[in-house]
């Protein structure tokens, strides 16, 4: 391709599969240092380094540093919701790298995706609140928040002004790799899904893009969010 858009760059830095293990073990939210990142890969500390310069420079990384240590994350949203929807075209087509593990229930149920919920519980609140007509289609694949939307998230103790003020789409579709429909993504979700854990409803794995909801935060979830 002569012209457009190097798609073939980005293709070569997901598609190296140390690359592929780092990028996935950030899709948890986390800043991880490059020690961290090489245990994910099963690399050793300096080919890891070499790897990370070239997704920092591809624009897919972002690092900081706080002290003698350096964490790296993804750059940004579309990052993650790029490689979401590469690991549901992979899953849709039955590309695995292994067989589901006893973490894969827990996973399917729901996780965050970079900075939101995502599985069964991320596609199920998304389809309450369109369902409630809080959330309306605005195109294939865009989102808004209606004005009875903006009530609800407030009585939840959400800031819809703080929202607003971000940059970043208040509501978007990102699809889900185990579900292979959307949920959502955007600033409500990730408000939402810090929402879930601040009131004790639910905790993240250690090690894990698992979601644990305790037995009393489950109940309130399902209620908030009807099917």
């Amino acid at each position: 391709m002569k012209e457009g858009p190097d798609i073939a760059l980005i293709g070569s830095l997901i598609g190296d599969p140390a690359r592929a293990n780092m990028l996935t073990a950030l899709m948890g939210g986390q800043a991880l240092t490059p020690t961290e990142l090489a245990a994910q890969a099963g690399i050793t500390l300096q080919t890891a380094s070499s790897h990370l310069a070239k997704l920092e420079a591809g624009g897919l990384l972002t690092q900081r540093k706080q002290g003698r240590h350096r964490y790296y994350a993804l750059s940004e949203d579309e990052v993650g919701l790029m490689l979401e929807s590469l690991m549901g075209f992979a899953a849709g087509r039955g590309l695995t790298r292994s067989r589901p593990g006893p973490k894969d229930p827990a996973l399917r149920k729901a996780r965050v995706c970079y900075n939101h919920l995502a599985g069964d519980y991320g596609v199920r609140m998304l389809d309450s609140l369109i369902g409630a007509r809080q959330i309306e289609t605005a195109g294939e694949d865009d989102l808004a928040l209606t004005d009875a939307g903006r009530v609800r998230i407030e009585s939840l103790g959400i800031d819809y002004a703080a929202l607003r003020k971000s940059r970043r789409p208040i509501c978007r579709t990102c699809l889900d790799w185990s579900e292979r429909r959307s949920h959502l993504a955007g600033s409500l979700g990730e408000a939402l899904l810090t929402l879930f854990i601040d009131k004790g409803w639910a905790k993240r794995e250690q090690n894990s893009r698992a979601v644990r909801f305790t037995a009393p935060g489950e109940k309130a979830f399902l209620e908030l969010f009807p099917r």
